[in-house]
């Protein structure tokens, strides 16, 4: 038996009778990739290929170490759950499984194989990286190895792995098509050579903060060992050839069953709702409107893993003409994160598109794994193309299904004080933008430390609280999520973007845009000629740092972030009385308060800065109505090796952003110099 390869793209999946850790790799060169690697509730990540722009699909011995030990972490997770469960039914009583403990040996905490009456069933994919099959192949072997029942679909998008995950996860115990869980190789918008995983269980969501973090503990305990790397290179040895191509052979039939769960996943989250019925109403409404307006959307895909999903075949069934452009995986044509430059080239296809279509008004780039996707429009007051920032498109995503919330309400038996209250959850770094939108509609945002398990486990907890919630995400990146996803998703998010533009409604009903318009008095503006312009015009005015903007990333020599915000106070504190004087000039007398994110809370600091630990610290200005108008953000990032920095403030005035940001970033600077000496 030789290299098996993929039928539908025709890539290599790898060779059955090949053992991936041959040779071993020397303890010396695990243990220093492994402390290059970022282990975050994100996701773990590392460069995998031989530097970040390498598109190779070889991966060194030391590296896919690393995969095998991460996959036994996870299989051992996954084992300990199926036992409490099982044990749980014998005795009569509810499963309640704690997180892993921190620092526990995942060797010594894995069950006995066999524990359970079902083996756990994972579904194991990845992005559009070449790295990405010889990762995904240890991956494999450690999970058959381990007893668990592996669903390979080879390349396949995020939100779609997570949505096969949530509806297969669903099914009742002992169907065939059940999942427990889903593994998930990417990294996300990171460059080519990096690679890494995602976990998470049949909730459809990545791991919660917490656990994720006593996984990462596991990983490290104990690990580049020789012993260590001796075992896990047997464990993969020993998986018989005839099971890894069993795997590999099923992976197109795999993808299909992925592909039909997520269309109808998508159908019910585009209706907002699970009933059937109510589905149809909502999207025959929207593909009517679409279709009156001829609308067409450019879909620019940067040879992501959204190549090989629902975006077409979707698109169209609402009406959409859909024009797909470096649609082939791996067919990188830019940079992999869908910030600036990257959306350049989605900008001159839809003016290209336009000239022979008025029709055509949007476009959308997706990153590798497809789980966000940023906004390009026809801007008809410039005469030309623009790329909404990060910060508009989840305002506008917001606006949206808040506004269609609204108009549920309008038409639906009940009292006002019989609703239950709309929430927004966002990250801390999401412009106050979002507190004026929901505001309007009578709703609250809720905010969270920065990374997308803190944003969805507050949500989960609203939700609990008994709060309507569509919408959560991080305004700071672009990444929206609608209930009753879990993942950031650009398909919902176009889908919001239709709703907003296309939906016109009556007096009785009216559509979004002209509810948004009655709320805050200003309806007499409403046209039924409104454009996307009109809608992004109408939006509260502020000025915010682009997250991936170069003046956003300080390179900071302190490990301590929560020192390093020690040594920031007494800087900011005494160069207050500067930018006070400044915002009064736009805001009347200004006060301040310190605000820190940890997990699932955002929380006033009465302490020290430093308390806020390696979570976000936010700086919140008020006026004397006790209105925002301003925040100064920091924080190091989980995913890359920079201290992230942001200033939003309310208003039209880059001048006044720069300014603050120099300031703001200036202390965070002279704070590192001062803990360096």
């Amino acid at each position: 038996m030789s290299v098996m390869y993929h039928p539908s793209v025709d890539f290599a999946m790898g060779d059955p009778n090949k053992a991936p850790l041959s040779p071993l790799p020397s303890p010396e060169a695990a243990r220093s990739f492994l402390n290059t690697m970022i282990l975050s509730a994100s996701g773990w990540r590392g460069v995998f290929g031989a530097d970040d722009e390498d598109r190779s699909e070889y991966v060194p011995p030391e590296r896919l170490y690393l995969a095998a030990r991460m996959a036994e972490v996870f299989a051992d997770r996954l084992l300990e759950r199926a036992a409490a469960s099982a044990g749980a039914a014998a005795a009569g009583t509810p499963a309640a499984v704690a997180p892993a403990a921190a620092g526990v040996s995942a060797i010594a905490a894995a069950p006995a194989s066999g524990a359970a009456a079902h083996p756990p069933v994972v579904a194991l994919g990845m992005d559009s990286r070449p790295t990405g099959p010889a990762i995904a192949d240890a991956m494999l072997r450690v999970f058959l190895a381990k007893g668990l029942r592996v669903r390979y679909a080879f390349i396949i998008a995020a939100p779609e792995i997570m949505a096969w995950a949530r509806r297969s996860g669903a099914l009742p115990a002992g169907n065939p098509d059940r999942l427990d869980a889903f593994c998930y190789v990417s990294a996300s918008h990171n460059p080519p050579g990096h690679n890494g995983v995602k976990f998470g269980y049949a909730d459809g969501g990545v791991l919660p903060g917490d656990e994720a973090g006593a996984l990462a503990a596991r990983l490290r305990d104990g690990a580049c060992e020789r012993e260590d790397i001796a075992r896990l290179a047997a464990l993969c040895a020993a998986v018989p050839a005839g099971e890894v191509a069993s795997a590999f052979a099923q992976a197109a039939q795999n993808k299909r069953k992925a592909l039909s769960d997520y269309i109808l996943f998508t159908r019910g989250v585009a209706g907002g709702s699970p009933e059937l019925e109510e589905q149809e109403r909502v999207l025959d409404e929207l593909k009517a409107a679409v279709e009156a307006a001829e609308a067409g959307v450019v879909a620019e895909m940067n040879g992501s893993a959204r190549s090989l999903s629902l975006d077409d075949d979707f698109l169209s069934g609402l009406g959409v003409r859909a024009r797909l452009v470096n649609a082939s995986p791996r067919a990188f044509a830019h940079r992999i994160v869908p910030e600036g430059e990257s959306l350049v080239p989605c900008m001159e296809e839809l003016a290209r598109a336009r000239r022979g279509d008025p029709g055509f008004c949007f476009g959308y780039v997706p990153d590798c794994d497809g789980d966000r996707g940023n906004i390009v429009v026809w801007d008809d007051a410039a005469g030309a193309t623009r790329a909404l920032e990060a910060q508009e498109t989840f305002a506008l995503a917001s606006l949206a299904e808040l506004a269609m919330s609204a108009r549920a309400r309008l038409t639906r038996p009940g009292r006002p004080g019989e609703f239950p209250p709309l929430a927004v959850a966002a990250n801390d770094a999401t412009s106050l933008r979002a507190d004026y939108i929901a505001k309007a509609f009578g709703a609250r945002v809720y905010r969270a430390e920065t990374g997308e398990a803190n944003v969805v486990g507050l949500a989960r907890k609203l939700r609990a609280e008994g709060n309507e919630l569509r919408i959560m995400g991080e305004g700071s990146n672009g990444g929206v999520i609608t209930h009753p996803a879990a993942v950031r998703d650009p398909i919902n998010t176009m889908t919001a973007v239709l709703k907003l533009a296309y939906l016109k409604g009556d007096e009785a009903s009216p559509g979004p845009y002209r509810l948004w318009l009655r709320l805050t008095g200003r309806e007499e503006a409403y046209s039924d000629a409104f454009s996307i312009a009109d809608v992004v015009a109408s939006l509260p005015p502020f000025t915010t740092t682009g997250a991936f903007e170069e003046r956003a990333a300080l390179r900071v020599r302190a490990r301590n972030h929560a020192a390093l915000k020690g040594a920031y106070e007494p800087l900011f504190k005494a160069g207050w009385p500067i930018l006070a004087k400044e915002l009064e000039r736009s805001y009347g007398p200004v006060s301040w308060r310190a605000l820190a994110s940890k997990g699932l809370e955002e929380r006033e600091l009465a302490e020290s800065f430093s308390a806020s630990g390696t979570g976000g610290l936010k700086i919140l200005v008020r006026d004397a109505g006790d209105n925002p108008v301003a925040f100064l953000w920091m924080r190091g990032s989980g995913t890359e090796a920079v201290f992230r920095v942001m200033v939003d403030v309310r208003g039209a005035d880059p001048e006044l952003e720069a300014f603050l940001l120099e300031r703001h970033a200036g202390w965070v600077r002279e704070a590192d110099g001062i803990l360096a000496r």
